[in-house]
């Protein structure tokens, strides 16, 4: 149920930003889809670890897409709020993804082994 609840206010928080929409709810909801986006992807690719080194490293990697996309588009002189939120959910995707595929085609492996 948290799980859930989370993720309905990482989306309404992107929405939100990314549909220019003013809200006294914009900025923190913005906020926690900027952390929760990329720590979720990062944490999907770490299933080894334990859940308390996940969600650490899952916490730092997050702020470290963040700050890397924020260099990034500043040094383009590209930053803008849409861009950079748009940017985060588009390289957490890609994370997520890339994890996902990397499980299945280990599990395909395997099963081909045995």
């Amino acid at each position: 149920m948290v799980a859930g609840a989370a993720a309905a206010i990482a989306g309404v928080g992107g929405v939100l930003a990314l549909a220019d929409i003013g809200s006294p709810l914009r900025a923190p909801f913005t906020l926690f889809f900027l952390i929760m986006a990329p720590a979720c992807a990062v944490a999907a690719a770490l299933r080894g670890l334990d859940p308390l080194s996940r969600s650490v490293v899952a916490a730092g990697a997050a702020v470290a897409v963040d700050l890397l996309i924020a260099q990034v588009m500043l040094a383009l002189h590209a930053w803008t709020v849409r861009g950079g939120v748009a940017a985060v959910a588009a390289v957490s995707l890609l994370v997520f993804l890339l994890a996902h595929a990397w499980r299945h085609r280990g599990r395909a492996a395997r099963s081909r082994a045995s």
